[in-house]
């Protein structure tokens, strides 16, 4: 799986992926971080979902990335934005009042770029890399946002029965990914309604994950 998978499926409109509303565990809970108005929530992976158009109606920074181009000016339309637009090294930067969305992979994206964040929502990223990725992803991510706190929603299903994307990943894989950096709480277990594909029983798992000190 490779960017041009990703870019096909926008370009085809193939984004099941794709909510029509806000998510409806975001909502629910990113109480939990104990953000303050004016906060930067990162959101990786971000395509132009209405998680952005909710949180920026909270009064919440959003800064995010996104590998197509496509999918950001979609977005910028939909909010009713005019952004600027410059390049960064092998990004682009497409900014406008309270958000900021680097275009391009997300590898390329550094600390220093990224800038300084209070808070991650990641409801579509790591479930939807492959497992060979999410180790390098994880790493990457807790390196550009100083281990910023996570609202991280997984599926869970058994992997065999659906190749993915969205990809299983479970309870032990996510501490794997996460545990020398996080303290865990899962918040909810929800069941999906009608399961994948109307036959396949899956879960969303909602966790919480809560910056600590390294382990030494």
């Amino acid at each position: 799986m490779d960017a041009s998978f990703w870019h096909q499926r926008w370009e085809t409109n193939q984004i099941g992926f794709h909510e029509a509303s806000a998510n409806a565990l975001l909502v629910k809970h990113l109480p939990s971080l104990q953000l303050n108005t004016q906060s930067r929530v990162f959101i990786p992976l971000c395509g132009k979902t209405l998680d952005i158009h909710w949180l920026l109606s909270q009064g919440f920074r959003v800064v995010g990335a996104e590998l197509s181009e496509l999918a950001i000016t979609q977005l910028f339309a939909e909010l009713g934005l005019t952004p600027e637009i410059i390049s960064i090294g092998k990004l682009k930067h497409y900014r406008a009042s309270q958000i900021d969305i680097f275009v391009g992979d997300i590898f390329d994206l550094t600390a220093d770029t990224l800038g300084e964040v209070d808070a991650i929502y990641d409801r579509a990223a790591l479930v939807a890399l492959p497992a060979p990725l999410r180790e390098n992803y994880t790493a990457h991510l807790v390196s550009i946002s100083q281990a910023a706190p996570q609202l991280l929603i997984c599926y869970v299903y058994e992997q065999s029965h659906l190749s993915g994307p969205p990809f299983s990943v479970d309870d032990a894989e996510v501490k794997h990914h996460y545990q020398a950096h996080y303290a865990f709480q899962l918040l909810e277990s929800a069941e999906v309604a009608g399961g994948f594909r109307g036959r396949i029983p899956a879960q969303e798992h909602v966790w919480q994950l809560s910056r600590q000190a390294p382990h030494q």
